[in-house]
């Protein structure tokens, strides 16, 4: 009997080292978007901390420009209080020299 050879089943060559390729471009990919999501997310955190920065410097002027308008109400309150104390002084001198001569104001007067 002639003998048949069993036909040989061949295997792959080189099936791991595909997998290998393929595993390394994987990880290449990963590691890009990694990379670049990790730029971007830096970008915004600098982006946050201007605007806070921003924020905080807009704050503090806001807040000195409510001193500084308090600071001229004083000041306003301070020259009407004054007026109003120099009127009543000139008031009770004027009565006082009224009552003294015993003449009444003419403009009171003015009525009858």
């Amino acid at each position: 009997m002639a003998e048949t050879p069993e036909p040989v089943v061949k295997k792959p060559s080189g099936g791991s080292i595909d997998r290998g390729k393929a595993q390394k471009k994987f990880s290449s990919i990963t590691a890009w978007e990694n990379s670049k999501k990790a730029a971007l997310e830096a970008k915004l955190r600098k982006k946050e901390e201007e605007l806070e920065k921003k924020k905080a410097e807009y704050a503090e002027k806001m807040k000195n420009k409510v001193a500084f308008l308090h600071k001229k109400a004083e000041e306003k309150r301070a020259a009407v209080e004054a007026n109003r104390g120099e009127e009543l002084l000139k008031a009770e001198e004027m009565a006082a020299k009224y009552r003294a001569t015993g003449n009444t104001p003419k403009k009171l007067l003015g009525c009858f």
